[in-house]
């Protein structure tokens, strides 16, 4: 995380928001994670889930900890046009099922991140299509 991210929490480039999940994520941070979410944002999860609202966020994001989820982001592309901004990201996901089960999806998450009055951004949409199945994931 660079300097200015860190000081004043804004993220001020969106092509930094999918690191910054993915460290809130594996330092085990919810309310981090539902920080990098606009008020109404949507999010369809790897499983097939479509989650709306900082509640259902935060829900997921404490299920994917719980199972010791560790995500890695590699950047595909940003496209920013005005206050929107379009960010295409591959990602894995090591995790454990309750059963003890180790799970690795993949895949790629399109999402649109909208900027604030402030200049900071977020996710309005976060689409984490999944290439590899997860089983037992719900």
């Amino acid at each position: 995380m660079n300097t200015q991210d860190t000081a004043d929490t804004r993220i001020v480039d969106p092509a930094r928001l999918p690191f910054v999940y993915q460290d809130a994520l594996n330092a085990g941070d919810a309310d981090a994670v539902v920080a990098l979410f606009h008020q109404d944002a949507t999010m369809h999860t790897f499983s097939g889930k479509v989650l709306t609202g900082h509640e259902a966020l935060h829900a997921e994001a404490a299920q994917s900890i719980a199972a010791k989820a560790r995500l890695t982001n590699t950047l595909k592309s940003t496209l920013i046009g005005g206050d929107t901004a379009l960010i295409s990201v591959d990602w894995v996901l090591e995790a454990t099922l309750p059963d003890g089960t180790g799970i690795s999806p993949t895949g790629t998450t399109t999402a649109v991140a909208r900027q604030s009055a402030d200049g900071s951004w977020r996710f309005a949409i976060l689409n984490c299509e999944g290439a590899a199945g997860s089983p037992g994931w719900s």
